[in-house]
């Protein structure tokens, strides 16, 4: 059964504690990672510059590019949310040895948010055996890791997800079988005939649960991922 599994990791295992410490206020979050390249981050702090500055002089992270509008001037937003600054960040030795493991291990990064010195980190897998395999390579690896939660993801009640139930199992079943992996373990013909639909259908179904998630992401990017006690 495919599997979701929340992890607490400190920064200094994972990676920006050298910000987290700078900037007490820092926040960012991480929507989500395809393959191995520098993910985009959204970040909220004082400003801009004590954000960026801070980010320059961090050993851990290399600063691509910042992709803000105006550059490094802040841009309005409601005055109830907090200032929020987008980049390309590309992260060091333990972020891309993390990455690695998930990916041996055929699982994918949901979400990664962090604030307080502390990474929150959603993470899918294939099944049960894959996570297990991948937590005794975190163990032997010292990150420290913590699972706050523990799920499988036919439990749609819990998943807090903007799809609907239908678009959502079909989200899981195109992961479980291997329709997002690099390359492709499945076509969208074969996808289409494992859950008895037309290949039409689902092409319009995926595009809908594309559109959703990138919807729910853009307007809650700074939420922090929910974690039950």
């Amino acid at each position: 059964m495919t599997t979701v599994v929340e992890l607490e990791i400190p920064a200094d295992r994972l990676g920006a504690a050298q910000t987290f410490e700078t900037v007490p206020t820092f926040e960012c979050q991480i929507g989500g990672m395809i393959g191995d390249s520098p993910p985009l981050v959204w970040t909220s702090g004082p400003d801009i510059d004590t954000v960026h500055d801070a980010l320059e002089t961090d050993p851990s992270v290399d600063v691509i590019a910042s992709l803000t509008d105006g550059d490094r001037e802040q841009r309005p937003i409601d005055a109830d949310e907090p200032d929020q600054w987008l980049f390309r960040l590309a992260f060091g030795r333990g972020f891309k040895l993390f990455q690695q493991i998930v990916a041996e291990n055929d699982g994918a990064i949901l979400a990664a948010f962090g604030e307080n010195g502390t990474w929150a980190v959603k993470l899918l897998f294939h099944d049960r055996a894959s996570l297990s395999e991948c937590y005794a390579l975190f163990e032997q690896y010292d990150f420290d890791v913590e699972v706050t939660r523990l799920a499988g993801t036919n439990d749609f009640a819990s998943a807090q997800t903007p799809l609907t139930q239908t678009q959502y199992e079909t989200i899981c079943k195109a992961h479980e079988l291997g329709y997002f992996d690099i390359p492709r373990k499945i076509t969208l013909k074969e996808l289409a005939a494992e859950l008895d639909v037309s290949h039409q259908a689902l092409s319009e179904r995926l595009r809908r649960c594309h559109s959703a998630l990138v919807s729910a992401e853009l307007t809650d990017r700074m939420q922090p991922t929910a974690i039950d006690p």
